[in-house]
């Protein structure tokens, strides 16, 4: 154990997830009443490896792999469900981005707070001030509150405060991913004057280029699980062949969903196709066979017989409606109902009531008013035809037709639908 500064055997670790979110006393309540679901989410299963003394160590692995929950644990901050770790030497941790600090203090008290939660008094943490904010740059801001610091900032002082702890063990996660080129380098510097001390660093990182370039071993893992251990470029290429075979599997999938969900489309349009055409084909019979008869047009007919849209109050109106037998009936009768633009009923006259014959070879016939007292609007008419029974139509057409009435002088005051001669005694 001289040589190891950790060891890590068999450990496991399980969250809880709950699949609803309480965030009120009233859901809080509800929520007691019922039972809960959750699922179980395996972040490490059986981890077992060594870290020696002096060694810079990397672990690599895709979003979800286990890569921080492992070094939440070396730092103390999870507990293992089961399994042993054993560290040789004082832990300085730098897990999250400003983790441990406090957002509406400034930078100074949080540099004194930070660093006293690593073990430092006050007196050393006085010693090393200068060279704390020296190295982050963040002299002209160090009494700012790091809630208006940006993410670089934040990762400049959280990691010159944890180097400067002075400890035997540097626990470092994604601390590369936030900053520009210069601290990038500043802080590979520090990890070569760590090694060169005989400290170890254990480095989570996406960067393989830095695994392969400054780590003395690395780890893969995968859905919780150690894939390899070993050289830094043999767990590199690991990874980006895995990388490589995830993208190509989801690019896959991707086409197949996206495949499937145009056949089903294409399923829907065609069973919607041959639901219309069907529908389409019993329109077609249901009209053929009702329309034993059916009204091909209407026209209205001034007093010279010439085919009029607009007429005045009182004037003569023939009405003629034509029609068609499709078969040979003996027996059609015509319909007309009036109607104005308010859908207000005015009045409906058929052949049928007026006892009137339409004759077998007849193809129209005409509904004559010689004065029709309509006040002024707009008017529609709704034709039927059909058989011995009014009930039992041939064709029915609504709104076939539509005509305009303008007053004459003398009516152009009076309210309603018609101007009925009248005289006051």
């Amino acid at each position: 154990m001289s040589n190891i500064a950790i060891s890590v055997s068999n450990v496991s670790k399980t969250f809880v997830i709950p699949h609803e979110k309480i965030s009120t006393l009233r859901g809080a309540f509800v929520s007691a009443l019922h039972d809960k679901s959750y699922e179980k989410f395996s972040a490490l299963k059986n981890v077992s490896f060594e870290v020696k003394k002096g060694e810079f160590f990397g672990i690599i692995g895709r979003n979800g792999s286990g890569k921080s929950t492992l070094l939440k644990i070396l730092a103390s901050i999870y507990t293992a469900d089961k399994g042993n770790i054993k560290i040789n030497g004082l832990v300085s941790p730098f897990l999250e981005l400003g983790i441990g600090f406090n957002p509406e203090l400034s930078g100074r008290d949080n540099i004194y707070l930070n660093a006293s939660v690593l073990g430092l008094t006050k007196k050393q943490i006085d010693q090393k001030f200068d060279d704390i904010v020296a190295f982050s740059e963040l002299k002209r801001f160090i009494d700012q509150k790091v809630k208006n610091y940006s993410s670089g900032m934040n990762v400049r002082l959280a990691f010159s405060v944890a180097i400067h702890a002075n400890r035997d063990i540097l626990l470092m996660d994604e601390v590369l991913a936030v900053g520009d080129s210069n601290f990038q380098g500043k802080c590979m510097e520090e990890f070569n004057k760590y090694r060169d001390q005989g400290k170890t660093v254990v480095l989570v990182t996406h960067d393989i280029s830095t695994v392969q370039r400054y780590c003395d071993r690395a780890m893969l893992l995968r859905n919780g699980k150690i894939e390899l251990i070993g050289n830094p470029e043999k767990v590199g290429n690991k990874y980006i062949y895995q990388n490589m075979s995830d993208e190509e599997k989801r690019m896959f999938n991707e086409e197949k969903r996206l495949r499937l969900q145009a056949e089903k489309e294409a399923n829907v349009r065609e069973k919607e196709g041959i639901r219309i055409q069907k529908e389409a084909e019993k329109k077609a019979r249901e009209e053929k066979k009702i329309k034993i008869a059916r009204i091909t047009k209407v026209e209205f007919l001034d007093k010279n017989g010439k085919a009029k849209n607009v007429f005045k109050t009182g004037e003569k109106i023939d009405m003629k409606v034509y029609f068609k037998r499709n078969k040979h009936i003996d027996d059609i009768n015509i319909g007309i109902g009036l109607y104005s633009d308010d859908n207000s009923y005015v009045f409906s006259y058929n052949t049928q009531m007026d006892k009137y014959k339409i004759g077998r070879i007849k193809d129209c016939i005409t509904l004559s008013f010689d004065s029709l007292p309509l006040l002024k609007g707009n008017y529609y008419l709704n034709v039927v035809c059909f058989g011995k029974e009014e009930q039992s139509y041939y064709d029915l057409s609504n709104k076939i037709k539509v005509f305009k009435v303008f007053p004459i002088l003398e009516s152009n005051n009076y309210r309603g639908v018609v101007s009925i001669k009248h005289q006051w005694k």
